[in-house]
């Protein structure tokens, strides 16, 4: 059964990737996190908010 990875993995894999194609010299675990994550956001499909199926006001 496959499934898709944790959003904390997805991030592990970019900043890793980040970290093996940047120049010398490289910089931190933090900054490749960060850029990471933020890319991996920017891709993620926007979030609808609205009323929640079957939720009545009264």
């Amino acid at each position: 059964m496959d499934q898709e990875p944790s959003i904390d993995e997805m991030i592990r894999m970019r900043a890793y990737y980040l970290w093996e194609q940047a120049a010398e010299p490289k910089g931190t675990p933090e900054q490749y996190w960060e850029q990471a994550r933020s890319e991996i956001e920017k891709e993620a499909p926007p979030v609808e908010s609205g009323p929640v199926p079957g939720d009545t006001l009264k």
